[in-house]
């Protein structure tokens, strides 16, 4: 081994470090699929605060029903959909995974499963619009259903790719754990 000012090892010239340099790739990966997961977690921070201040000029009446509709029914249990991004995020730190996994269930129950609902529920309303022209519910002058229907989609290719992508990371948290096990 070579040291900054020193005398080296006997029989190596300083150059047999480089594979020392290099960062095991689940190392690798995790830093990676953190940080594509916190991506999509402030991206639906940011859909989630649309439909919070969506709800709250629908309630408190600060614009007229013309220009913000009162919400729909999904979008009441939609609001907890915050908690399992939150658990997301405490996971990081210290490579938690029950936080990880957690967040995972809970993404389900209270983030895709309102999705789900909230596409059935707009369904009539859609088909209305398509059919015959009519719509009853506007936001800023674009039909309700429309741009909520925008939003789920929007809404379900995040939280999709959060659960593809903390999967992955659930597994590269594994490949470490099992690992330091066999040290």
């Amino acid at each position: 081994m070579a040291s900054r000012g020193g005398p080296r090892a006997s029989g190596t010239d300083g150059s047999d470090f480089q594979h020392r340099e290099r960062v095991a790739s689940h190392y690798q990966m995790s830093v990676a699929l953190k940080s594509e997961i916190k991506k999509l977690i402030y991206t639906h921070v940011g859909i989630w605060l649309l439909l919070l201040a969506q709800m709250c000029v629908g309630h408190l009446k600060l614009l007229p029903h013309d220009q913000v509709a009162m919400p729909y029914q999904w979008e009441y249990p939609y609001l907890l959909s915050i908690l399992p991004s939150l658990l997301g995020l405490l996971s990081f730190p210290r490579n938690n995974i029950s936080y990880l996994v957690l967040s995972m269930i809970s993404t389900g129950l209270f983030s895709v499963a309102p999705l789900i609902y909230g596409a059935m529920e707009m369904f009539p309303m859609a088909q209305q619009l398509y059919r015959h022209g009519k719509a009853y519910r506007f936001i800023f002058g674009f039909s309700a259903v429309s741009v909520m229907y925008l939003v789920v989609v929007v809404a379900a290719q995040v939280h999709g790719w959060q659960l593809y992508y903390s999967k992955k990371l659930l597994d590269s948290w594994f490949t470490s754990t099992q690992e330091k096990k066999k040290k």
